[in-house]
């Protein structure tokens, strides 16, 4: 009986703290959407159009109809076959799909004096503005298991209340996503988890031959480890903690493990031919936002002729 007490009010104690953190987020979203829509406008100003015309000639495969898409696009010939509706996906729109993933787990909590916001902040503030910029120039975005693409002008709004509003525990990678050949991914996150988890999900990701872009947001204190004296340690994750008599002994040892790494995450990134890069939040946000759109879409007329799924039907739309 007692075992079951402890677990009932520890039970309670998570359901308190998973609520508060949701209420948390929930008042932060407005200044968070407000800084995104900021920086977005900032990258768009001084940015060249990269609106493609049109939606793409070539008819590339069928799809699902999703509600609230207008019925015009619905292929009725097609959907007449059995009792689903289906869409006539053409080229550039199965090419130009992205999906951001936005860490949100406890560690992107962090911050210390150095940093003016938390990771957390800055990973959804950068997710935000990255989506507004990528819908204006004409793509689809979406969120791994919380939306589905779009290329909507309320984004943004979408992404928020998908994120507000999401039950679930939050890790720290996206972890049995596999999104669709030539499709992109963002992945946002601190990416202190164990490699052997990294490179498991980063594999999903890129199973079905998607491009992506690796990003490490850290707080300058998680690179430059400013610690002297005695310091208790916790881990944000487990809860864990560990007291260092001495920190500054421990900064040699530190800087080493962090190199270690951080190689390992760009030798992953390599191998995928992937893009890596590191941010850090005392850098403007607007820094990270002109490298990933520079980056996103690099290599996507190369993989439209040379990964096409074997046996598809090419043809001109009608």
């Amino acid at each position: 009986m007692a075992s079951e007490g402890t677990a009932g009010r520890d039970e309670v104690r998570a359901t308190r703290l998973a609520t508060g953190a949701g209420r948390t987020l929930a008042a932060s979203m407005p200044r968070l959407i407000l800084e995104a829509r900021k920086i977005a406008a900032t990258v768009i100003h001084g940015l060249h159009g990269r609106r493609r015309s049109g939606s793409g000639e070539n008819f590339w495969q069928f799809r699902r109809y999703v509600p609230g898409e207008a019925a015009r696009r619905i292929d009725w010939r097609r959907s007449a076959r059995d009792d689903n509706l289906y869409v006539r996906e053409q080229e550039w729109e199965a090419a130009h799909t992205i999906w951001i993933w936005p860490d949100r787990s406890p560690s992107m909590n962090f911050v210390s004096k150095l940093a003016r916001e938390s990771k957390l902040d800055r990973t959804l503030t950068i997710a935000f503005a990255l989506a507004e910029v990528l819908v204006e120039a004409g793509e689809r975005v979406g969120l791994p298991g919380l939306t589905r693409p779009t290329g909507s002008r309320a984004v943004i709004e979408r992404m928020a209340e998908a994120i507000i509003h999401d039950p679930r525990e939050r890790p720290s990678l996206p972890l049995g996503f596999a999104p669709a050949m030539l499709s992109e991914v963002v992945v946002l996150s601190d990416l202190w988890s164990p490699i052997a988890e990294i490179r498991a999900t980063l594999t999903q990701l890129s199973s079905n031959g998607s491009q992506g872009h690796l990003v490490q947001i850290v707080d300058p204190a998680e690179e430059t480890f400013p610690y002297s004296g005695r310091v208790e340690f916790t881990e944000p994750e487990t809860g864990a903690q560990i007291t260092a008599g001495r920190a500054e002994n421990w900064r040699a040892d530190y800087e080493t493990r962090l190199k270690q790494h951080r190689a390992e995450l760009a030798a992953e990134a390599k191998r995928l031919g992937w893009s890596f890069t590191i941010h850090r939040t005392d850098r403007p946000a607007n820094e990270l936002l002109f490298a990933l759109h520079g980056r996103i879409g690099e290599g996507n007329d190369a993989a439209m002729s040379n990964r096409r799924p074997h046996g598809m039907q090419l043809g001109r739309s009608a």
